[in-house]
């Protein structure tokens, strides 16, 4: 049976859409610890870019809306030791951030980013 080209399509998430307080304090944050920079802007939104070619648009928003509780979004790296690692930088530049946990070769932690985003730091 032939597949339609529409079903052999490959379809990447690719973006994440943030409300942020002050926009160059937002970009400073995902540069310092996440390796995003800046590729665009498109009227007030700054779009920043990694290495893979996942994009945050960051608009501007005096009142950003507060996720519930339980959202987040994570960045997996390579090993624990570069988790340990982030997590060390990041504890030593006052970012707010939970201690690191081991469960049997998950190594996490959460960070808070400047607009009190959760996002999870991990291996597996």
């Amino acid at each position: 049976m032939a597949r339609s080209r529409r079903t052999a399509e490959k379809l990447d998430l690719n973006h994440l859409h943030l409300h942020v307080k002050n926009l160059n304090r937002a970009k400073r944050f995902y540069e310092s610890y996440f390796r995003f920079r800046e590729h665009m802007r498109y009227g007030d939104i700054l779009f920043l870019r990694n290495a893979s070619g996942f994009e945050l648009a960051l608009v501007p928003d005096r009142k950003p809306s507060p996720f519930p509780g339980w959202f987040h979004f994570g960045f997996r790296l390579g090993d624990s030791r570069a988790v340990r690692k982030l997590h060390s930088r990041m504890r030593s530049k006052g970012v707010l951030i939970d201690e690191v946990e081991d469960h049997n070769g998950y190594v996490t932690f959460r960070c808070f980013d400047p607009d009190g985003y959760s996002i999870e730091i991990y291996c597996a």
